[in-house]
């Protein structure tokens, strides 16, 4: 995740543990948010790789992000896992299709183009905001579709 984050965005760990409030290493398997008993409203894995889907929905807890989304999972908490890898192979949907039956939501990274976006601000908020809506939390920072084209 370090990598991909530091090569999508330009933003290294370092930058990333300053904007934080906590912030557990991901061998941390003592940290508070490995335990049912430690409330959170849900989690949100971004990126998901098809690896990370594959151990969640296998139930193979080897790190602290693993093992938090298992959490989520048995307290019946919303686990939104955002896969941004395409195309899909059979294996993949499976693991898919395992987890939206366990109660996760699956979040393709894919943007909607009904709202005109001007720019990739405007797709990546796009993405975020959908993210926000299954944590039931309030934004506008996209156009929600009212039934209108407009041109």
């Amino acid at each position: 995740g370090a990598r991909v984050m530091e090569h999508e965005c330009g933003t290294d760990l370092a930058e990333l543990r300053e904007l934080c409030d906590v912030f557990h290493a991901n061998d941390n398997l003592a940290a508070a948010v490995a335990s049912g008993s430690f409330r959170t409203d849900g989690m949100v894995v971004v990126p998901c790789s098809m690896k990370r889907l594959s151990a969640a929905a296998n139930g193979y807890s080897a790190s602290l992000l693993l093992r938090a989304a298992d959490v989520c999972l048995k307290e019946r908490r919303t686990l939104v896992m955002v896969v941004r890898e395409m195309p899909y192979s059979a294996i993949h949907l499976e693991n898919m299709l395992k987890l939206a039956r366990i109660g996760a939501v699956i979040l393709p990274a894919s943007p909607a183009f009904y709202n005109h976006p001007q720019n990739l601000g405007d797709i990546v908020n796009f993405v975020a905001g959908k993210i926000l809506d299954q944590l039931k939390i309030e934004h506008e920072i996209y156009t929600r579709w009212n039934g209108e084209c407009e041109r």
